[in-house]
């Protein structure tokens, strides 16, 4: 994990970052805004920024949005400090860490930032033979694409192979080509100059660069663009990349993971998809089997979220009782691990007894049990009776229905745009226009997340 600390090294932050480094950080500093900027543009890249609360907070945030450098940050600063602790929130930092520091909250901020961990949680042998195809694999510089629904854990994946690769001490820096518009997508990964476009204040060092030595993971590589696939194809035949606004070729030594929920093959016979590109790609393919194909593996998922989302929310951990557990094996989990871990962040929330009960338990599709029909009350008909499942449906036009259909989904990935997309089968673009088009109307959606762009829809 990288950490760049601005603000100066002396007292207690130089403390903090002692502790950071022996907890396995890599830790770089700047002495201002304006140098810790200068750092970021210029390739040497960051999991997480840790300023001073005495430093121009708000105005780090806001460069970070407009620059689309997308890095958690966290303020520090004298515990007593309430009120600077509140303007740092408020000014966009993730969290507040009270000096002097304490070993143990260091470790957590790090951890719950940056959720930087590559251990894979599996008992399902289906999961044992993907991994092990990895483990063999993952030694080489051979290109790799990792197939798979949405959901399954392709950027896992890929963080795995990383670590178990010759690589491992070098970034591995991912990219969700589905999240980032064509316009940008190209600046993000091989940089700009500065005046190369509006916007462009200052020279970009792009991704590319920025995992020089080590792994770029490309994620959802299906929806990238096919000019821009042209320029891909040619950094990875020749090892070379030109900055947009550049004219000066420059040597990249990288190892190229990508992933896909589509079937690149059919892609490519429709023409969207370049033959090429998807040869060079596809030296090995790593299949990540969907939630239904390993079911052995809902469990020991199940248990993991759990001690997950308790010690995140400041809870007790909760076993699942086996009602609840019999719901989680018979759910269809089309939204597959991801919506796993979403339905158990949602029940560490709602469970009200010592266990996580089929009432804390909120699936796709499905009412809590404490909202269904008690035993002995009138049950209403499926055929659009008062009450019946369809009855809702009937007398509303399909638009009405997709956009609950959308909004309700939404709602429940917690705003993220890229993991409702996912769920719901569509593109990010195909979602944006769609929540640009609700906005207009007056259906206001949730804000996004906090780790994707703030002017998605």
């Amino acid at each position: 994990m990288r950490l760049l600390i601005i603000g100066t090294l002396s007292g207690q932050v130089s403390t903090a970052a002692k502790i950071a480094i022996a907890r396995g950080a890599k830790v770089s500093q700047a002495d201002d805004v304006a140098r810790g900027l200068e750092a970021l543009r210029g390739g040497k890249g960051a999991d997480l920024v840790m300023i001073d609360v005495s430093l121009d907070i708000g105005g780090l945030v806001d460069a970070l949005r407009n620059e689309r450098i997308h890095i958690p940050v966290v303020a520090c600063g004298i515990g007593a400090d309430s009120a600077a602790a509140v303007r740092a929130i408020k000014a966009g930092a993730k969290e507040y860490i009270p000096l002097p520091p304490e070993p143990e909250l260091i470790a957590a901020v790090l951890a719950a930032v940056t959720e930087e961990s590559a251990a894979i949680v599996f008992k399902d042998p289906a999961m044992g033979d993907t991994l092990r195809l990895a483990d063999r694999i993952a030694a080489s510089d051979a290109s790799i694409l990792i197939t798979g629904e949405s959901g399954t854990g392709k950027e896992l994946m890929a963080r795995y192979i990383h670590v178990k690769s010759k690589r491992a001490q070098a970034p591995v820096i991912c990219v969700n080509c589905a999240a980032i518009p064509d316009n940008l997508l190209e600046s993000e990964l091989f940089g700009h100059e500065k005046g190369a476009f509006t916007g462009a204040v200052a020279r970009r060092i792009g991704k590319f660069e920025e995992a020089n030595g080590g792994t770029l993971f490309l994620d959802e590589l299906g929806e990238m663009d096919m000019r821009l696939q042209a320029k891909l194809l040619r950094a990875i035949q020749e090892r070379v990349i030109d900055r947009v606004g550049g004219t000066t070729p420059i040597k990249i030594d990288i190892r190229i993971l990508a992933s896909t929920n589509r079937d690149l093959e059919g892609e490519v016979r429709a023409g969207r998809f370049r033959e090429d590109l998807y040869f060079r790609l596809n030296v090995v393919t790593v299949r990540l089997p969907p939630l239904r194909a390993r079911p052995l593996d809902i469990d020991v998922l199940a248990e993991h979220f759990m001690r997950k989302y308790a010690e995140a929310n400041g809870t007790d951990a909760r076993a699942v009782a086996p009602e609840a557990m019999a719901m989680l094996r018979a759910h269809t989990w089309r939204g597959n691990v991801r919506e796993l871990e979403n339905t158990m962040h949602r029940a560490v929330l709602l469970a009200k007894g010592p266990t996580i009960g089929p009432e804390a338990i909120v699936l796709q599709g499905a009412t809590r049990a404490e909202d269904r029909p008690s035993a002995g009350a009138p049950q209403s008909s499926s055929s659009g009776e008062a009450g019946g499942p369809r009855a809702g449906l009937v007398g509303r036009t399909v638009d009405d229905v997709e956009r609950e259909l959308i909004l309700d989904t939404l709602n429940h990935c917690l705003g993220n745009r890229t993991h409702a997309a996912n769920i719901l089968g569509i593109s990010i673009r195909t979602l944006r226009n769609k929540l640009k088009i609700y906005n207009d109307q007056g259906f206001a959606p949730p804000p996004p997340a906090g780790n994707e762009p703030r002017a998605a829809y």
